[in-house]
């Protein structure tokens, strides 16, 4: 079983920055990738990045490409999401998850294990 934990969430001017983490705990992550999904009200969750535990390669949805890097602590079970130059359409709940795919893939299902998610709100 994986436990995911996000937190770093809240309320943040526009320009402004935020970080989110997501603890993992359960099962050694070694060659498996996480995710950063993101679900505003009335849309699908969106992908938005994802790291591979392992070398940490990254990759970005083009939205936020520029803005947030994602970055990993092996010896914490960790992921990071930094996310500078917020702006309201970044407004969502963001989801950490687990996959055991390589590269990390771009779509929710690709996942098996997901956190609760925590709430970015980006004011104007």
């Amino acid at each position: 079983q994986v436990q995911l934990v996000e937190s770093g969430g809240g309320l943040v001017q526009a320009g402004g920055s935020l970080r989110l983490s997501c603890a993992a705990s359960g099962r050694t992550f070694s060659g498996y990738g996480m995710g950063w999904f993101r679900q505003a009200p009335g849309k699908e969750r969106e992908f938005v990045a994802s790291i591979r535990w392992s070398g940490g390669s990254t990759y970005y949805a083009d939205s936020v490409k520029g803005r947030f890097t994602c970055s990993r602590d092996n010896a914490k079970n960790t992921v990071y999401l930094q996310m500078n130059s917020l702006k309201p359409e970044d407004t969502a709940v963001y989801y950490c998850a687990s996959t055991n795919l390589y590269p990390p893939p771009r779509v929710a299902g690709g996942y098996n294990y997901w956190g609760q998610g925590t709430q970015v709100t980006v004011s104007s």
